[in-house]
């Protein structure tokens, strides 16, 4: 799915790179994409994609603890903490604006 989506980005972006059509069909192509990001089922579907990569994140965040031990550089078991100790303190949006409902 993902490679879909970058491969239609890519696509997109050549076409409006690329068009002789205009600031016009720029302007068009824009309002489209704004509409459909602000689409409610686009941004329900975005925010459960985005809660389950934080959820799947999470488990195996522990199945490579227990398999690592304290093998883990330092760097990366602070960052963790970090990331944890931010989302147990109740924050309303991560790093890419979704809220974590």
């Amino acid at each position: 799915m993902r490679y879909r989506l970058t491969f239609v980005a890519g696509v997109v972006l050549g076409y409006v790179l690329g068009t002789r059509a205009g600031r016009e069909r720029y302007e068009q192509l824009k309002k489209s994409a704004r509409q459909f990001a602000q689409n409610p089922a686009v941004r329900n579907t975005a925010e459960t994609a985005a809660q389950q990569g934080r959820d799947i994140a999470g488990k195996a965040y522990h199945v490579v603890s227990d398999k690592v031990g304290d093998r883990m550089p330092d760097s990366v078991a602070q960052r963790v903490r970090a990331l944890r100790e931010r989302t147990t303190q109740g924050a309303d949006e991560d790093d890419w604006g979704t809220s974590n409902t």
